[in-house]
């Protein structure tokens, strides 16, 4: 989906190169509908440019900064020399990403109608599509949902999100001391650690967390939970803990929850 409107004087556009002509090179703007702009040949490079086709060629993928926008002559000065090589690489691949957004929507979303509300409301609330199914990969329908998009409609973009992007997983470990002097002191710690589950499902905003428990010494457990971002697994470590505290000290036992670990770890 191309944008509508006009681009933003200091946003970075993603443009084709046309046209060369001695004094500048014309180009499109492949993220916006109709729109055309002007390098001209003191914005191609940085110092003298002697020969213009030495910087740009016909057909060339450039990254520029918009200068200055002229909607009634519908002319856009643009800078190809303002633009280091950290931000033309970070554009291009969100450029890139925005593509793969595109696309999947596109196929998924049969309706021409359809695809563009979804698309606008998508571009609205996060900035891109892509960052938008990002975000719903992790959080699922809650992202759409935030986005005015609900129903079926969200569970269908909840399940392009999460079949086409892979978020990284975050790893936190904590440990809980679990111990009783208890007669049924075994039972009562296998007690108070199953009240740890495989899964925690938090609030709409936290997403869900894995959850697994391993023996470290009597009476360190260690529990690690592993979460698409940092917040969601150390809430899950520590609810975890609490849980096992709880279930221990109602049966006459202690509990107690720390970062760090009490005993060498191999």
């Amino acid at each position: 989906m191309k944008y509508s409107g006009w681009p933003e004087p200091g946003e970075l556009v993603v443009c084709e190169v046309k046209e060369i002509e001695d004094f500048g090179a014309f180009v499109d703007l492949v993220e916006y509908e109709d729109k055309e702009g002007l390098i001209h040949v003191s914005e191609v490079a940085s110092g003298w440019v002697k020969y213009i086709r030495d910087h740009v060629r016909e057909g060339q993928t450039v990254v520029c900064k918009v200068l200055e926008i002229d909607e009634e002559s519908q002319q856009i000065d643009l800078s190809a020399k303002d633009v280091n090589d950290h931000q033309r690489q970070e554009k291009i691949q969100e450029w890139k990403n925005e593509q793969k957004a595109d696309n999947w929507l596109s196929i998924a979303l049969e309706d021409d109608e359809t695809y563009r509300d979804v698309a606008e409301s998508l571009i609205t609330k996060y900035g891109t599509m892509y960052e938008a199914l990002e975000e719903g990969a992790i959080r699922g329908e809650a992202v759409f949902e935030e986005a005015g998009i609900s129903g079926e409609l969200a569970e269908t973009l909840t399940e392009v999100a999460r079949d086409n992007i892979n978020v990284p997983y975050v790893e936190v470990t904590g440990y809980v001391d679990v111990e009783t002097t208890s007669p049924s002191g075994v039972d009562d710690v296998i007690q108070a650690l199953g009240e740890i589950e495989d899964v925690l499902e938090f609030e709409e905003t936290d997403g869900e967390a894995e959850i697994e428990v391993e023996y470290v010494s009597a009476p360190e457990y260690r529990i690690t939970a592993k979460a698409h971002d940092y917040k969601t697994a150390q809430r899950a470590v520590e609810e975890s803990a609490q849980r096992a505290k709880q279930r221990i000290e109602e049966l006459g036992g202690r509990g107690e929850y720390h970062d760090e670990p009490h005993t060498a770890e191999a």
